[in-house]
């Protein structure tokens, strides 16, 4: 999966891929992350076959901190 330029151009802004064994541990990595930071949110999770685990990707602006609600 290509990284789109405009999501990591300046400084302070990240993009995350995750990796993990289950979707709820992807998933709650991502919850954590917005908890902390502006981010792209829970995204889709998938799998790549042939491959263990799945895989997320998120966007982050860690110069923003997360908006409360």
């Amino acid at each position: 999966m290509e990284i789109d330029e405009q999501h990591s151009a300046e400084p302070g802004l990240v993009v995350l891929d995750i990796s993990a064994a289950d979707e709820d541990t992807v998933r709650a990595v991502m919850e954590g992350l917005q908890q902390q930071w502006a981010t792209s949110g829970v995204t889709p999770v998938w799998r790549t076959p042939g491959e263990a685990g799945v895989k997320a990707r998120v966007y982050a602006d860690i110069r923003r901190p997360s908006t409360p609600g």
